[in-house]
């Protein structure tokens, strides 16, 4: 029996001095996989600044918010698709903070990163990094004929959600028990413009209020942030100021460019029409427009910003009752029930 016991124990010895020796990273051994631990930090900026200074101009006073207040929030989720040799080769799904990343075989890999919580975008092509893209969903309105005049042959649409993206090329492969840190800055393909219509008179006479953006750039590529050379009408509903009407309103930002960004190269913007619309419901049911050529504006500005139009005026002859027992004739109809979501066709039956 004690030579029994001996060959146990030194069975025993020689089994726990293998499982020491068989990975010298001891945390390690319950996973026998490269690892990438991906720590995402958010550039939660509204506009770029191309020489308009906002941020360090800003009137909180004037504007009635603070510059801040327009930076977009953290999305909830993050998705990551990993590329080997070009080719998607799975998905993964992070929290804002980011996660672990685990991969079967070693190897040269590159990712996308783009936040997965949006309701008026479409992605598409995500299987080729070249050609993966954003593009805002499609959206109808009868009343803004006069803008799609200017702007031939582009579609209208929603404001595109809050988007963000990165993309890391050709990561060198990572050895077995590796974990490689890679930090992941998530940058905003999506801006703001605040748009401002201040009234010199006649702004008492506003029921509703809703406008329309024509020229802004139809989608953003996912991998470098630049924007497609088609052009969208982006439409958008106001609110009725004391002042005027006012109204938040996300966008690609101009068509063609190279965001620099990300790294690209700046050309000078062409020259395209950019429109700005107004169409208000008055109390008496009254419907009027007003159209603006804002390019000087958007020029300076392709990536968010401020737009602003002044000197508008609805006389009180404009509002005249048409009920002669002192009731305003307050009707809704063709208002709110023209415009109409609907998906946007697959691009590869357009293209």
């Amino acid at each position: 029996m004690k030579i029994i016991d001996r060959y146990i124990t030194i069975a025993v010895v020689l089994l726990w001095f293998m499982l020491l020796t068989a990975c010298q990273r001891t945390e390690l051994c319950y996973d026998h996989y490269p690892k990438a631990a991906m720590a995402l930090e958010w550039e939660r900026e509204w506009e770029r600044d191309y020489g308009m200074a906002h941020l360090s101009s800003w009137d909180a006073s004037y504007h009635g918010f603070s510059y801040n207040e327009l930076r977009p929030a953290t999305p909830e989720w993050v998705n990551l698709v990993k590329y080997k040799e070009g080719n998607p080769d799975g998905e993964h799904y992070l929290t804002a903070d980011g996660g672990d990343v685990v991969f079967q075989e070693k190897g040269d890999y590159s990712f996308l990163f783009y936040n997965g919580d949006t309701e008026y975008i479409i992605l598409s092509d995500v299987a080729s990094l070249s050609d993966a893209r954003a593009s805002a969903t499609s959206r109808s309105r009868a009343s803004i004929t006069s803008v799609m005049e200017r702007h031939p042959g582009a579609r209208s649409a929603n404001s595109p959600d809050v988007l963000y993206s990165a993309y890391i090329e050709g990561v060198p492969p990572i050895d077995i028990h590796e974990v490689r840190n890679l930090p992941v800055k998530m940058q905003p393909l999506v801006y703001t413009y605040v748009v401002r219509f201040d009234f010199e008179y006649g702004v008492h006479h506003i029921a509703l209020a809703r406008g329309a953006l024509g020229g802004m750039a139809e989608s953003a590529y996912l991998r470098d942030g630049h924007t497609s050379d088609e052009s969208v009408i982006v439409l958008f509903d106001c609110d009725v100021t004391a002042n005027g009407c006012e109204a938040h309103v996300k966008s690609f930002g101009v068509p063609g460019f190279p965001d620099e960004y990300y790294g690209n190269v700046r050309d000078n913007a062409a020259e395209r029409p950019y429109t700005l619309n107004l169409e208000v419901m008055l109390t008496n049911g009254t419907t009027l427009q007003f159209n603006y050529d804002i390019a000087d504006q958007i020029r300076k500005q392709p990536r968010g910003g401020v737009i602003t139009v002044s000197g508008i005026r609805i006389e009180d002859d404009q509002n005249k009752r048409e009920m002669g027992d002192g009731d305003f004739n307050v009707n809704l109809s063709g208002w709110g029930q023209v415009d109409v979501d609907f998906p946007l066709p697959d691009f590869d039956d357009i293209y």
